[in-house]
């Protein structure tokens, strides 16, 4: 095998199937991964920094979700870490917030985040936003929302 059959772009081993979830709390992982894997996706669970640089880098996810409102997690820190690495910038990422926090949604879109919705919103159409997410094209409950109604 040669050196250059090694070096591939890592765009190019993207997991189609596997998300990465940036997630410590138990309940609402559970609720995730449940409705993820009923989809066929594969849920990899990442509860610190180091598993979110080390997970991503080794699975090459087709999605990463962040609670930016996780205490535990720093959502602004693995956004950082992801955006800082060439072969992972472009994967798309959903997070979601607290809908009261406005500071959190405008910081998070200044750090790269494809998508940021409520909480809310998110558990209510989590299965829909991943696909948007991963397909690039918008659910038909989404073409009925306003553009820029993501919050």
């Amino acid at each position: 095998m040669t050196t250059n059959s090694l070096q591939t772009d890592k765009t190019d081993q993207i997991d189609r199937k596997t998300i990465l979830v940036g997630v410590t709390d138990i309940f609402f992982y559970t609720k995730v991964r449940d409705a993820l894997m009923s989809k066929g996706y594969k849920i990899e669970r990442a509860r610190t920094q180091q598993d979110i640089a080390d997970k991503a880098s080794a699975t090459i996810p087709s999605a990463f979700i962040l609670n930016m409102n996780d205490e535990t997690l720093n959502a602004f820190q693995a956004l950082e870490t992801l955006k800082a690495d060439a072969g992972l910038r472009t994967i798309p990422i959903l997070a979601f917030a607290n809908h009261e926090e406005v500071d959190t949604f405008n910081r998070a879109r200044t750090l790269g985040v494809t998508k940021i919705v409520s909480r809310n919103e998110f558990s209510a159409r989590l299965k829909d936003l991943v696909e948007e997410m991963i397909s690039g094209q918008p659910s038909a409950i989404s073409s009925q929302l306003s553009p820029n109604a993501d919050r």
